[in-house]
């Protein structure tokens, strides 16, 4: 049986180290990208809490508005009955 020449050798030896960094730049990657989505869930996550938050304190503006509306129309009331008093 005949020797391979070395040039196949070679060329054999250069495919298995081009598999090898193959290998571990995909493992690379998917590292990456885990970590990538874990750091995405987490800003969905405080993206979400700080809408949440926003939401809560119009809620509260609103409320407080009217409110003072009502407290406006009450106080207004009663400087009339104020006015109307016997006295």
């Amino acid at each position: 049986m005949r020797t391979p020449p070395e040039s196949f050798l070679i060329f054999k030896e250069e495919l298995e180290k081009a598999r090898i960094e193959k290998e571990r730049l995909t493992r690379e990657y998917e590292i990456k990208l885990a970590d990538m989505n874990k750091e995405l869930a987490r800003l969905k996550e405080q993206i979400q809490s700080q809408q949440e938050l926003i939401k809560t304190t119009l809620d509260y503006a609103i409320r407080l508005e009217e409110n003072l509306g009502s407290f406006k129309a009450e106080v207004t009331n009663g400087q009339h009955l104020k006015n109307r008093s016997f006295h």
